[in-house]
Parts: structure tokens; sequence; C-alpha cells
């Protein structure tokens, strides 16, 4: 099998970008899934998404709903589960 043939019908893959904002210095700008993490807790207090601002470098925290975390998680972005100790 040529390589040609091998490798017919697939298509070229675009990486996800995400927009996003700095609260602090209210930078716009989209984001890799590599630099996005998402942090999945027991509720919708301890889901939130973090990143770095790449304008300012603060670190950024902000809730994630269950629209946020789909889209997040289906665009490759790294999960973490949070568990409870009790």
């Amino acid at each position: 099998m040529s390589v040609g043939t091998a490798f017919a019908g697939m298509r070229r893959v675009v990486e996800v970008m995400f927009k996003a904002a700095c609260p602090d210095c209210r930078a716009g700008f989209e984001l890799t899934p590599g630099a996005l993490r998402l942090a999945i807790g027991a509720s919708s207090r301890t889901t939130f998404y973090s990143f770095t601002c790449p304008a300012c470098g603060s670190a950024v925290r902000k809730p994630a709903g269950e629209r946020i975390v789909e889209l997040l998680t289906g665009g490759g972005v790294r999960t973490l589960r949070l568990h409870s100790t009790l």
C-alpha cells in the first residue's frame, strides 16, 4: 500500500481554539486546549476552569457550568476530577 492510498479520505484536523478574556486586564484572546485546565468537583461551586492570561500573566479561575464542561472536555482540555475525602 502506498502512502497516498493509506491516507486517502483523511482530512486535515484543525486545532480547537477557545475564546477567553482576563477579568484583570480585560484583554480578549484565544487559547489552545493545552492552555486551559478544567477541575470538576462535586458541586457547581467546585467546578471551574483556569488559565494564565497571556497579556498580563494573571492566574484566572472561572466557574464552569454544564455547557462549559461539555465544550472544554469535547475540545480536549485536560480535566481533573476532584474527589471528596469523606
